[in-house]
């Protein structure tokens, strides 16, 4: 098992979060940008830095991640192509995608970014809070739970 981060776009407080979890169950981790990301020293956390452009990260972490993997991803759209290989996919606010709602979450993403575009809407999602990393850590420790009973 490893865990898959989509690091560019992943609030620093869940990378450490992450770190702190691999480290403490002892999960290899890669960490996926094309920028440099600060890593606490251990062979378990890896940096790949990719090259800058649209989906050059998502595209190396959906060639590397298997089944028996964790992905850390608000990309909907590389969430929709790991999920039907059977990866494990968790949001930074500790939404799980999975086959029963990776469809939806795809049509909803894609009509609000319509929106945006034409200016029906404009902003984001709500700020990072301590509710969103609490819920992302219970997810996060359930899915790592999940999957070492597996191996």
């Amino acid at each position: 098992m490893k865990v898959w981060v989509d690091a560019d776009a992943c609030p620093v407080q869940i990378r450490e979060l992450i770190m702190r979890a691999a480290l403490k169950r002892s999960v290899e981790t890669v960490f996926v940008a094309n920028s440099a990301v600060l890593l606490a020293p251990s062979p378990l956390l890896m940096h790949v830095q990719v090259a800058k452009g649209a989906d050059i990260a998502d595209d190396y972490i959906a060639e590397h991640a298997t089944a028996s993997d964790i992905v850390v991803t608000e990309d909907i759209p590389l969430a929709s192509r790991l999920v039907p290989n059977g990866v494990t996919v968790i949001s930074p606010r500790g939404q799980r995608f999975d086959s029963e709602n990776i469809a939806d979450r795809l049509s909803r993403r894609d009509l609000l970014q319509e929106l945006r575009e034409t200016g029906a809407i404009t902003g984001g999602p709500s700020p990072f809070n301590d509710k969103l990393k609490r819920d992302f850590a219970n997810a996060f420790d359930a899915a790592v739970t999940r999957l070492l009973r597996l191996q």
